[in-house]
């Protein structure tokens, strides 16, 4: 590990509010192997293995305690379940898809571990997503500091790993106030030029599973105020490199005014709208605050998504330092993966106690997809690190409230 006396500057500088607050005396996990967290609206529980968050709970409008994240009820079960739905990780190195599974840096061709749409031609896959088969949400991360409210864990990511050039040093740190949940993601170049863009892979149903009515999330309302265009894709969901216009009153509209997840689902257009044959969403955003002028993401920008359910009542608005926000309706569950047991609802037999498609949403606050194969969108400096260079910082706010009239 080789890092300069101004890299170590740097990232000790983005890493002091969570390395100066480490524990005195702070318990370990529970004795289902998780880390928890607690702030006076929120208990949350975190796990080594993708740094990643297990569970959220938080009172609905009448006071029913509800975990509103999907999971497992048990740390170790992340490890060995062979559908790995990336439930509430970091994936990294690179977050989402990477066309044929190379990139280019300075001239030099890279050739990374493919992991999804497997050909005759590419049997392990034709693009790599997340970071390849072993990326950073398939590994266990370290806990570098735990508080009463706080978590950090740290990865360092190998050279060659994967095939991505360079080590990166990583660290997470998430954190609970009042009824936010804040988090920070940190990752320095230490060897090698390097793409780098992170998120957090975390399911969502603001209704916990437990909704009597239905056992989607279509019900819930989605609100993008800043996204009026978005990036195109191919029936695999590759960027083409274009980008395209959300038209008012389109599937893809979220801008014009709040929608629920379902309501433009059975218009035309919203077939193949997340992949060939498929009906949904698995759509990256763009997120377009400069025509405001200058902005603080924390509150001068506005935030860039909102999600609320008037079942539970629920809000959540999330705040962000990104410029691009992905949002996945779930098109591809089945039912096979089970809820947890504080979720769903225990005496009612016409809903399986499982995920049935539609019933979540994952949310990923990131920068422009697969932009390390589009040099024309020009965000090389947002997605390519160098050793001596300023770190990858992602940051994120997390605010919830409780709103009986939710907008339907």
């Amino acid at each position: 590990m080789r890092l300069n006396t101004a890299s170590l500057t740097a990232l000790g500088a983005l890493l002091l509010p969570s390395v100066s607050a480490q524990a005195n005396g702070t318990s370990g996990p529970d004795k289902n192997g998780m880390y928890w967290i607690y702030s006076e609206g929120l208990s949350a529980a975190f796990i080594p293995y993708g740094a990643s968050i297990a569970k959220l709970l938080i009172n609905d409008q009448y006071g029913i305690q509800r975990d509103i994240v999907g999971g497992f009820d048990n740390a170790s079960y992340y490890e060995i379940d062979g559908q790995h739905p990336h439930f509430g990780g970091v994936p990294g190195r690179y977050a989402n898809r990477i066309q044929n599974s190379t990139f280019v840096i300075d001239g030099e061709t890279y050739h990374i571990d493919p992991n999804e749409n497997p050909t005759p031609e590419a049997p392990n896959g034709a693009d790599t997503l997340h970071g390849g088969p072993d990326g950073w949400d398939h590994r266990n991360f370290t806990i570098v500091s735990h508080t009463n409210d706080s978590i950090t864990f740290s990865i360092v990511d190998p050279d060659d790993k994967e095939g991505f050039p360079g080590e990166v040093i990583s660290y997470i740190t998430y954190t609970l106030t009042g009824w936010t949940w804040d988090f920070k993601m940190v990752a320095l170049a230490t060897t090698k030029k390097t793409p780098i863009m992170l998120s957090s892979h975390t399911y969502w149903n603001l209704d916990g599973f437990a909704n009597n009515e239905t056992q989607t999330a279509l019900n819930h309302t989605f609100y993008l105020p800043y996204s009026g265009q978005r990036v195109g894709v191919d029936n695999i969901l590759i960027p083409t490199g274009d980008i395209l216009a959300n038209k008012e009153g389109s599937v893809n509209d979220f801008w014009s005014a709040p929608k629920q997840i379902g309501a433009s689902l059975g218009d035309p257009e919203a077939l193949g709208n997340c992949g060939f044959n498929c009906t949904g969403y698995d759509t990256c955003w763009i997120v377009n605050r400069d025509q405001l002028g200058p902005y603080d993401w924390r509150d001068g920008g506005g935030f860039v998504a909102r999600l609320q359910s008037a079942w539970s009542g629920i809000q959540v608005d999330i705040y962000s330092d990104q410029d691009a926000f992905q949002m996945y309706s779930c098109d591809g569950q089945n039912g096979t993966l089970t809820l947890k047991s504080d979720q769903g609802l225990h005496d009612n037999a016409d809903f399986p106690r499982t995920i049935p498609q539609y019933g979540c949403l994952v949310m990923e606050v990131e920068d422009w997809i697969d932009a390390i194969n589009h040099p024309e969108w020009q965000r090389e400096s947002k997605q390519i690190y160098a050793p001596g260079g300023d770190p990858y910082v992602l940051q994120a706010s997390y605010r919830f409230s409780i709103n009986s009239t939710a907008t339907p």
